[in-house]
């Protein structure tokens, strides 16, 4: 075969397979079997093996992934992609659309419905039909370029299917998810890989495009939907509902479903037919989205500095199901605190199979009147742990069994305590197993030590085969200690003694939060850093000095004290200082004249590009300080997506809010 022939079957080819592809993984309705999808898949690598020279960034045998990228490149969007704003009860939505109505007067518009997928923002550029670009959202603004990532999933078109609206230059928005079943196989392999698990298909599909390795990346179940273009003269048409027509005739994957409305009533009647829909999605989905169907009138509704108010997203109420409550465990956490644990009989929720709830303490059992066989109501509401809203009293058959908590910890069979005025049972005994774990599982955390390697499933040998009775015990293993461990490969014993190495030199304040005392949160850690200079001044710091501290009262300082004062403790710390961990402030921490030098600011919501550590140090290394609660000395609010009370709070008070952008400029770190 020459050059030419090898060319021309090649392009053949590969429209043959993104047309298959097409057919799977959007359509859903495939035409050949996997064994003539692989004929034709493995024809074209044997091909591009003789001709390398004819190998092309969109060819379907490139979506296995490429060498790791040493970083993400910044990539500035043409337009902006602003965030929703959000609705959460049909009063609400009507509010919205007399706002619209006010707006275009005596214009005739409809609007259109469409689920809100709970997935990671996206946006893709394509020149002449062929993919150029993929990107985060971001700040909004400036993104990262993922384009490498995007590449590997399947259900994303490498080349428009070819059509005479093709334009040249197409920029298209959407959603990048990890579909529901997807979710549960992946989280399972992790597991038996001794892998942390996912808490949620969100936050597998945003950790996945994240990875610098897109070979990973090509291993995992992402899909993706699109329903929006970033510039209108790129497609001239009329309606939301004809653009969703268009995307999918281009070869987009589209929502499975979406409605059009003359009224704000007939959304919500839309709105109750979609909250009982979802759950048939294959991706997440927490709300709609309802939009002016009619695209020519969002011009003159425009935007404000962070959402259009052509569009608002209505979020359903947490989703809530009924099970039989069939026992009561106890689970025994790092102080020592017993929480007892509902044991369900398995019902899916929120896009998991959830088996078990928590019960917080005996006062909260009480209050509700939960017993052992009741029927009761769960609800689990994004990443919250389930809980038991209420019993179903009507279906008591008067065999359900009252609850009581353990005289003796059922780990290690020590005597337990609750003292009073506390809600609290809780386990005397500091060599509990329990505690032991719980306490590595803390100590080890991303917001504590960060050590890179030490998962739970790791935790749970290391304790139970006794290579490990306390955090400073980790300071002493070698490689060959944790080799032969189940399922530990060289690999993963080095990157864990590599992991364990680095912690050493972590800021101080992660060390006091690792430390696991009583009542100390990471922000109070931050504090303590700032006001005492190395662990040997904390030690020594009576109650009072202690309760000088911002954010530590009367309870925590006496909790600090109490902690720092036992002689385990000290000799805890002083095993940790002989294996070179970091007991004192470092220059960088913090800087005392930075340019946010005397500002307090507090974070509510989730950032879109920065995770809440993130945040909170890029305002430490400039001189500000973080607090958990508003107040008016408080400077600065930072609202993410769906904030919490605390900003509603801040325009009460009258505390400047900033957006994730305006954050980032007030920093100096606009572009990341």
């Amino acid at each position: 075969m020459n050059k030419q022939q090898a060319s021309r079957e090649i392009i053949s080819l590969r429209e043959q397979i993104e047309r298959h592809n097409h057919l799977y993984y959007v359509l859903a309705a495939p035409e050949i079997s996997d064994r003539q999808y692989d004929a034709l898949y493995h024809r074209l690598e044997e091909i591009e093996h003789a001709h390398p020279d004819l190998v092309s960034e969109d060819s379907p045998t490139q979506r296995v992934g490429g060498q790791p990228l040493p970083g993400f490149t910044p990539v500035q969007h043409a337009v902006p992609m602003l965030s929703l704003s959000n609705t959460y009860s049909k009063d609400e939505l009507r509010e919205f659309d007399i706002r619209v109505s006010r707006v275009l007067g005596n214009r005739t518009f409809t609007y259109v419905v469409e689920p809100k997928i709970d997935g990671v923002a996206v946006s893709l550029v394509y020149e002449n039909g062929l993919l150029t670009i993929g990107s985060t959202r971001g700040d909004g603004v400036t993104g990262d370029d993922i384009t490498a990532n995007i590449r590997t999933i399947r259900s994303i078109p490498l080349r428009l299917l070819r059509t005479k609206s093709m334009p040249a230059l197409l920029e298209v928005r959407g959603e990048v998810f990890m579909p529901k079943t997807g979710f549960s196989a992946f989280n399972a392999v992790r597991d038996e890989a001794g892998d942390e698990p996912f808490a949620n298909p969100r936050n597998a599909a945003a950790g996945s495009l994240k990875l610098l390795d897109s070979r990973i990346v090509a291993k995992r179940p992402l899909d993706a939907v699109f329903y929006e273009i970033a510039r209108p003269q790129d497609i001239p048409i009329a309606t939301q509902a004809e653009l969703l027509e268009r995307l999918k005739s281009f070869g987009f994957p589209t929502s499975p479903t979406y409605w059009e409305s003359p009224a704000i009533d007939g959304v919500i009647e839309r709105l109750d037919e979609l909250d009982s829909l979802r759950r048939r999605f294959p991706f997440g989905t927490n709300g709609a989205v309802i939009k002016v169907n009619q695209r020519n009138l969002r011009g003159i509704l425009g935007s404000t500095a962070k959402s259009p108010r052509w569009e608002t997203a209505f979020k359903f109420e947490p989703e809530r199901v009924e099970t039989r409550l069939i026992n009561i465990s106890v689970q025994v956490g790092r102080t020592g605190v017993l929480t007892p644990v509902a044991e369900l009989e398995p019902v899916s929720i929120a896009g998991s199979v959830v088996r078990r709830a928590t019960l917080h303490n005996m006062d909260e059992i009480h209050r509700k009147d939960i017993r052992i066989g009741d029927r009761v109501i769960v609800e689990k509401a994004g990443d919250v742990i389930p809980a038991i809203v209420q019993i179903v009293a009507d279906a008591r058959n008067g065999k359900e069994l009252v609850f009581s908590m353990p005289s003796e910890c059922p780990v290690c069979v020590g005597p337990v305590i609750r003292l009073e005025n506390q809600v609290a049972t809780r386990c005397e005994n500091l060599q509990c197993p329990a505690q032991i774990k719980s306490w590595l599982r803390h100590f080890a955390a991303r917001n504590a030590m960060d050590i890179e390697g030490l998962g739970e499933v790791l935790v749970e040998q290391l304790v139970d085969n006794g290579l490990v009775k306390s955090p400073a015990d980790l300071y002493d293993l070698d490689r060959e200690d944790v080799a032969g461990l189940d399922r530990m490969a060289d690999r993963s014993a080095d990157n864990l003694i590599d992991g364990i190495r680095a912690s050493r030199q972590r800021e101080f304040w992660r060390l006091i939060f690792a430390l696991g005392i009583r009542h100390v949160g990471q922000i109070s850690a931050q504090r303590l850093e700032e006001h005492f200079e190395n662990i040997d001044v904390l030690m020594s710091a009576s109650v009072e000095n202690l309760e000088k501290t911002p954010d530590v009262g009367p309870i925590v300082a006496k909790s600090i004290h109490d902690f720092l004062s036992g002689p385990p403790r000290r000799v805890l710390i002083k095993r940790l200082r002989e294996s070179g961990v970091n007991m004192k402030r470092l220059a960088s921490s913090q800087s005392s004249a930075g340019p946010l030098c005397g500002k307090t600011f507090v974070l509510t919501g989730t950032l879109a590009d920065l995770t809440r550590d993130e945040a909170t140090d890029l305002i430490r290394r400039a001189g500000g300080r973080v607090s958990s609660s508003v107040s008016a000395k408080t400077s600065f609010v930072v609202a993410g997506s769906d904030p919490g009370s605390k900003l509603a709070r801040a325009e009460k008070l009258g505390v400047p809010i900033l957006d994730e952008n305006g954050f980032r400029k007030l920093v100096g770190h606009p572009e990341q």
